[in-house]
């Protein structure tokens, strides 16, 4: 089976099983958890690819590693996936479960990225001016690249825009090589 079919199947089952059970957050909280360790921890990638460890030793770790920090569902779930053979999908599974809640709060993800680091005030006033515009909740991060020299560059969930000073310079720079 497709690995994304696979990825959309298990994560629509948990989210449609919270929705219906009013623990979204919960979930949210949940999969935001389990992504963090997934990108964070080798060690837990290793026990998630060994075809060498058991199922049931999986099982077990990951009983110790979520037992007080998730939903008893969510436990639940992980110990299904990993009886399935399923478990190498949890990141990607996690990711999914993360788009399908946002998607059903309305929540948009938006980083901001500048030559500099902003200050905590204007990330506030720009967040909201970006859920104005938006008409929805915004989850704002920051990212600080210096190469851009100045301006910033704004990606919304899948959309770019980039008014970079970097960028300007290429666009000028290809220009006047075009017009030689």
């Amino acid at each position: 089976m497709d690995e994304s079919a696979i990825t959309v199947r298990y994560a629509k089952a948990l989210f449609s099983l919270a929705k219906e059970n009013q623990w979204l957050s919960s979930l949210k909280e949940d999969a935001e958890l389990i992504s963090a360790i997934c990108s964070r921890s080798e060690d837990f990638n290793i026990l998630l690819n060994d075809p060498v460890i058991l199922p049931s030793e999986k099982i077990r770790m990951m009983g110790l590693i979520f037992e007080k920090k998730v939903h008893k569902t969510t436990l639940d779930f992980l110990t299904l996936v990993t009886r399935n053979k399923r478990e190498t999908y949890l990141p990607s599974i996690s990711r999914y479960i993360q788009t399908l809640i946002r998607k059903e709060k309305n929540i948009k993800t938006a980083v901001i990225t500048t030559a500099q680091e902003l200050d905590e005030n204007l990330l506030q006033k720009t967040q909201k001016i970006l859920e104005k515009e938006l008409k929805a909740t915004v989850e704002l991060s920051q990212r600080v690249n210096p190469e851009i020299i100045g301006g910033l560059i704004l990606r919304i969930d899948d959309q770019q825009y980039d008014a970079s000073v970097h960028t300007q310079l290429r666009k000028l720079k290809k220009s006047l090589l075009n017009h030689s």
